[in-house]
């Protein structure tokens, strides 16, 4: 039973709200986005190439009309493989990290693991929580780590069914914490250095301000999904005879060839610049490695890379709808409209108001640019000279947008990781929902006084 809905209180099924399921959702928010294209008038900014950051960045103030160009409802749906072929990196990334691990699996190796693993937490099953939540939280401070995440989800699910907790925990523990990281990490490459890049401001500065207010985040979060975890649990998963099985020689060298991989993942995405295609390529090698070592021979370890592949297809396709979505805005000129027409009016704000507003602006953006690092360059070349002119620090409008983006990443059905992930472990949207809806408003709330803090005392 993969859906979690049993494991969470809710009202009777005749009174209970029901999310649309992933795939209707986003081809109607597709369809939106097309309709908004006939509706908001088309604009841009001017672009420039900005060598420090190696992207094309907004120039400030150059907004103008553009000649329209709505999205038809044929172009709509145009737009679906259209996002695909965008994602297709992260696509294959998914498809080739399932089919590795379905090999790993496939093996037993990676059930007896999670036996010893359950061994060795027994009474304790609630420390395995905060454990996790630290070592992806870590990640997200890193790396940003997202669809990277979708390589753990077959032991994830293993693990907490074994120690009684549901999907959503596995979620919770592994996403959720990543995301909370990333949105409060003072050196999170790809959103505050960046971000930092684009202000003009040193890389790391504030970081002392940062790292404050990342460790109550991390506290919150943590105590969050071990208060869920505990009071969701149920009986755990019995094992099975081959699992309780002691650990043998393969087994041993399949777990050294998983955690070479991850530590090839690191590695590479922190010193070699690698991205999604060398990680899939390092994930396909260890399913072959493992099959061999596991004994499947050629043949097996076909069937498993193949079942796994179909294992993760539909995530992997959510991943490309939700691209979809920004494509179409892009196609009818309307982002920068929206971005011009949401920010223009904190102008006329006080200062603490308008860097308040500027960080629920950046959420709201956050829906259209599910990129954290694509909205730092389209949103803070606007912001920046905005917040020169209310006397705001330039490192309190880089806050706005890390954690009015960051926390957004968590809640945005356009963000095709979370999607995503969930599909992949079998979580609804409307569960997840449910489940932020405990330990989300603590996180925002510490956001929203940070800001204010920082605006008092001028953090630079």
């Amino acid at each position: 039973m993969t859906s979690t809905d049993s494991a969470l209180p809710s009202p009777s099924a005749g009174l209970r709200f029901r999310f649309p399921h992933p795939l209707t959702l986003l081809v109607a928010c597709i369809l939106l986005a097309a309709v908004l294209s006939h509706v908001l008038p088309a604009g841009r900014f001017d672009r420039r190439d900005d060598p420090v950051t190696g992207r094309s960045v907004v120039v400030g103030g150059t907004y103008h009309a553009v000649a329209a160009h709505p999205v038809g409802a044929f172009e709509s749906l145009v737009a679906i493989p259209r996002g695909m072929a965008d994602a297709a990196s992260v696509i294959f990334y998914v498809f080739l990290v399932g089919g590795g691990f379905a090999v790993v699996e496939r093996t037993g190796a990676l059930n007896r693991i999670v036996h010893w693993l359950v061994q060795r937490l027994e009474r304790r099953e609630v420390l395995m929580i905060p454990i996790a939540c630290l070592a992806f939280g870590l990640g997200g401070i890193l790396i940003q780590m997202q669809e990277e995440l979708i390589a753990f989800v077959p032991v994830l699910l293993l693990l907490t069914r074994r120690l009684g907790f549901n999907a959503v925990t596995a979620v919770a523990m592994s996403l959720g914490a990543a995301a909370v990281g990333a949105a409060f990490s003072p050196v999170n490459p790809f959103q505050v250095v960046i971000a930092q890049k684009v202000a003009d401001l040193p890389a790391q500065s504030a970081l002392g301000f940062r790292l404050l207010i990342l460790l109550p985040a991390m506290a919150i979060w943590i105590l969050g999904v071990m208060r869920f975890a505990v009071r969701t649990r149920t009986l755990p998963e019995r094992a099975e005879a081959a699992e309780v099985a002691a650990l043998n020689g393969r087994d041993r060298i399949i777990l050294l060839v998983v955690l070479l991989t991850f530590a090839g993942f690191i590695v590479g995405a922190r010193t070699l610049g690698w991205d999604f295609d060398q990680f899939s390529a390092l994930f396909f090698l260890m399913g072959v490695v493992a099959g061999v070592v596991g004994g499947l021979g050629i043949a097996g370890t076909a069937e498993g890379f193949v079942e796994g592949f179909r294992s993760m297809a539909y995530a992997a396709l959510l991943i490309g709808f939700a691209r979809g979505i920004y494509v179409v805005m892009n196609d009818g000129q309307i982002v920068d409209t929206i971005v011009n027409g949401l920010f223009t009016p904190l102008a006329h704000l006080p200062v603490t108001l308008s860097a308040l507003g500027m960080m629920t602006m950046q959420a709201a953006v956050h829906f259209p640019v599910p990129s954290t690092s694509g909205q730092a360059v389209l949103t803070l070349p606007v912001l920046v000279p905005l917040s020169d002119l209310l006397g705001m620090p330039r490192q309190v409008t880089v806050l706005t947008y890390q954690y009015g983006a960051g926390l957004c990443e968590l809640v945005t059905p356009t963000n095709g990781a979370l999607m995503a992930m969930l599909a992949a472990t079998g979580v609804t949207f409307g569960d997840w929902l449910r489940f932020l809806g405990r330990v989300y408003l603590p996180v925002v709330a510490l956001a929203v006084v940070a800001v204010i803090i920082a605006v008092m005392v001028g953090v630079h």
